[in-house]
């Protein structure tokens, strides 16, 4: 038996198909047809899916090749409820032009009333408790500790890093907060006292929480040596993302005594195996990456994900965007190997000075179309890994708006070296000590270089770690620096020399096969010949 064919009327309505359980709120929105089926297998929706033109998902449904192949050419929109999209082949959607969703702020609030749980639970030994009352033990004689007065350190004042903080500062707690990429306003907005540097924050907290991105420079950045600069009797809550507290390091601190308590809601591999560490941990509370999990979040994140879904499919793309759709061949065929560049150039900046509240980009000489979006491409750069949403060519201006950050735009004449030229320059500081930074580069053919490092003219390909060091134009200095980067058996792929006039300030940079250990850059800045020196990774 086939199905009757649609009216003119069913037939001119957008269609959404809801494959995964969900809250969605209301499905009767005029010029859409919103068909809602919860845990539909994966058959019926890779037969039924031709017929939709956005589907939305939660993390239940693999949205692969396979599917989106089986789509065709209606789907122009796949929505997912909640942060994540690991189940989304990213890559491949991009490739044929479809847009991805997602709600990432819809678990805010919940997420950080987790963090916040876990902190309060670690300070009055709630885990504890609770396990030895079951086993028939009866210790009223442990002491916890009262949160009031105590000061909290916050890695990350991101959308939950300041929902923990408004919330501790309830408790009455004092809240300290490090975020090299969020502008002085908002600490003040939020009565949060600025951390000049992670060791700063961890040698003046009685607890810390993390709230950032997992990218491979979160990735363990609380180690053991971090959680050893805590005072003794310390709080840890990870309740972002498994890995930024080094798991093994966690453990061992509770062990010794180091800290107090601690509380995770996520895992590096989850579910997590029975013999997992923490799970014999003393001290440690443990729930299983429950950070979205409530009523209202749930009812948030489905309301939210099908309203973006139909404002996109209406052409509004401003809000949740995962990837962006491609350019139009014309523009990236003038613009592609500009549009790398500049986010290259944004990327290498994000490093030497984060947090810059100026963002200024000058187009020198004659582009071979309108070079607007290259200032995009220098912003998802410069934001990459420092925000709660990953940075495109659709929200990347937004996020900038949000943190803070004023864009500029300058156009002049002919480069006197080069026929076209991006230059690009970030202002930072507290208002008393204001830091720019400038780099600037090119393109031959279709490929990116790197020509301007502050005032000293370089070439190089802007790819992999770039060693970026400064000295006075004097014999000798690339040499010690190779013959020390050699001891440690790291391979030299490029360099290039610059200096301002001879015999004065000079600047060379090494392009390197490996990255250097923060010790190893320690060494180098430590060499006699070296007035300083930077690693960044492009």
């Amino acid at each position: 038996m086939t199905a009757p064919a649609p009216t003119p009327e069913q037939a001119a309505l957008l269609r959404v198909l809801i494959c995964d359980e969900m809250n969605p709120g209301n499905l009767n929105h005029d010029g859409f047809q919103i068909d809602y089926q919860g845990n539909m297998d994966r058959a019926e929706t890779l037969r039924r899916l031709p017929e939709y033109d956005a589907l939305i998902t939660r993390s239940r449904t693999k949205v692969d090749r396979e599917l989106i192949d089986a789509a065709g050419p209606r789907l122009k929109v796949i929505g997912r409820g909640g942060v994540g999209v690991d189940n989304i082949d990213l890559d491949y959607a991009s490739l044929r032009g479809l847009l991805v969703l997602n709600a990432p702020e819809s678990n805010n609030v919940s997420a950080a009333e987790l963090a916040v749980m876990h902190l309060m639970a670690a300070a009055r030994g709630l885990t504890r408790s609770d396990r030895l009352t079951r086993a028939g033990e009866w210790d009223r004689k442990y002491l916890g500790l009262e949160l009031k007065d105590k000061t909290l350190g916050i890695v990350g004042l991101g959308r939950i890093g300041s929902i923990v903080a408004d919330r501790a500062q309830g408790l009455r707690m004092n809240v300290v907060a490090f975020d090299p990429y969020v502008p002085d306003s908002k600490f003040e907005r939020l009565g949060v006292t600025r951390a000049a540097t992670l060791d700063d924050l961890l040698s003046q907290v009685d607890a810390i929480t993390v709230h950032t991105p997992l990218t491979d420079e979160t990735r363990g950045m609380i180690g053991a040596a971090q959680l050893a600069r805590l005072r003794r009797g310390a709080i840890a809550v990870n309740a972002a993302r498994g890995g930024i507290i080094d798991e093994q390091a966690l453990v061992d601190a509770l062990h010794s005594g180091h800290l107090f308590a601690a509380g995770v809601d996520v895992f590096v591999d989850e579910p997590p195996t029975p013999d997992h560490i923490f799970l014999h941990a003393p001290n440690l509370g443990i729930t299983a990456h429950l950070g979205a999990n409530t009523v209202e979040a749930q009812e948030r994140v489905g309301a939210e994900i099908v309203s973006r879904v139909l404002d996109a499919l209406h052409g509004d793309v401003s809000k949740g965007a995962v990837n962006a759709p491609a350019l139009d061949a014309k523009t990236m065929e003038a613009l592609g190997g500009y549009l790398t560049l500049g986010e290259k150039l944004g990327r290498i900046l994000s490093q030497l000075l984060p947090g810059a509240h100026d963002v200024e980009v000058t187009f020198r000489g004659e582009f071979p179309a309108d070079p607007a979006p290259v200032v995009t491409s220098v912003l998802v750069g410069y934001l990459s890994g420092s925000t709660d949403e990953t940075p495109n060519m659709i929200n990347a201006r937004a996020l900038a708006r949000e943190r803070g950050v004023n864009i500029a735009i300058r156009e002049e004449g002919d480069s006197p070296d080069y026929q076209t030229e991006v230059i690009v320059k970030v202002t930072g500081g507290d208002g008393q000590k204001e830091r720019t930074r400038t780099v600037g580069g090119t393109v031959f053919g279709r490929n990116p270089r790197l020509t301007r490092l502050r005032d000293f003219r370089v070439e190089l390909e802007p790819d992999g770690y770039i060693l970026i060091a400064s000295n006075q134009d004097k014999p000798g200095a690339v040499a010690k620096l190779s013959t020390l980067l050699g001891s440690w058996g790291v391979n030299i792929a490029g360099m290039a020399l610059g200096r301002a006039e001879k015999g004065g300030q000079a600047l060379f940079t090494l392009t390197l096969d490996d990255a250097l250990t923060p010790g190893q850059l320690a060494q180098v800045r430590e060499l006699d010949v070296i007035d300083s020196a930077y690693l960044v990774r492009v």
